[in-house]
């Protein structure tokens, strides 16, 4: 003889949701946003969910494994609360729209999948932390052999990266392949960083190292900048321009503005530093325009 299994007429929610495979939680935050009916409560103040709850449930689970949102299930069931409270409207579903959706979503995080695989490539090819900067920038970096960047120069990058884009990151990282192959020009960009953190807020912006120093900035700029054309950086700067234009545009857009981004980046420069920067970096444009002008 075989066993007799009767199946319960209604089942609580602890049941409901051990058999849809999802929570209690869940079904309850279901009912609250008009996605699943209400069923009415037993003797003992509890709800009873019956067959067309479940197989409604089950649609459920089966349309969120599909990745498609609450909202979107609620209009492919028809059904959507109003502003004012409970009470169901009927509205026909579009299904059509809801897959479009879904595709565009799917699409998103394929090609976000596709951005992380590419850096775990980067990562496993040239280390942490230059693989986590873009591929543009990583490209240009990658045959320098491992310890030649000093952590300053990568922190400099990824800030960079971050307000002017990938572009930006890959343009600037030439200055550092010429520092880390040129061990005299690395040497003085060492002296003038310790003398230019050495202007705190105990020196006044007049004080007379404060130009010195701005003039030295500056006669060192103009010399990495004579290693990078003698190096041809400068013409590898132009092929990154044209990769660039062509679409390779990294895994990062800027979600702001350069001139908002560089506001919220704090620095903590004394003003007599702030002076030296701005100072050294309106001589470095001045020399770089009478050096092109002879040049013309």
């Amino acid at each position: 003889m075989y066993p007799s299994l009767t199946p319960p007429r209604q089942v609580k929610i602890g049941d409901a949701a051990a058999f849809a495979g999802v929570t209690p939680r869940a079904i309850r935050h279901y009912h609250a946003i008009g996605l699943l009916p209400e069923p009415e409560r037993g003797g003992d103040g509890r709800r009873r969910y019956g067959y067309d709850d479940m197989t409604r449930l089950l649609w459920i689970r089966k349309m969120a494994d599909a990745g498609i949102s609450l909202d979107d299930m609620r209009a492919a069931f028809g059904e959507a609360r109003d502003e004012a409270g409970d009470e169901a409207l009927d509205r026909a579903p579009d299904i059509e729209s809801v897959l479009s959706r879904l595709e565009e979503t799917l699409a998103t995080q394929e090609a976000a999948i596709k951005r992380r695989r590419a850096a775990v490539q980067r990562l496993r090819a040239v280390g942490s932390p230059l693989g986590l900067l873009s591929e543009l920038v990583t490209d240009r970096l990658s045959h320098l052999p491992p310890g030649a960047l000093r952590p300053s120069d990568l922190d400099a990058l990824l800030v960079t990266e971050r307000i002017f884009g990938p572009l930006g990151a890959a343009i600037q990282a030439g200055r550092f392949i010429v520092l880390a192959t040129h061990p005299g020009l690395q040497a003085e960009e060492d002296r003038l960083e310790a003398a230019e953190a050495a202007l705190d807020d105990g020196v006044e912006p007049d004080d007379p190292r404060v130009e010195e120093l701005a003039v030295q900035r500056c006669a060192h700029e103009m010399a990495v900048d004579q290693a990078i054309e003698a190096a041809g950086l400068d013409a590898a700067e132009e092929k990154i321009f044209e990769i660039y234009d062509a679409g390779l545009k990294g895994e990062e857009g800027t979600e702001m503005s350069a001139a908002t981004a560089i506001t919220k980046m704090p620095y903590d420069f004394s003003p007599a530093r702030m002076r030296c920067v701005e100072l050294a970096g309106r001589l470095f444009g001045e020399a770089l325009a009478d050096a092109r002008s002879a040049d013309s």
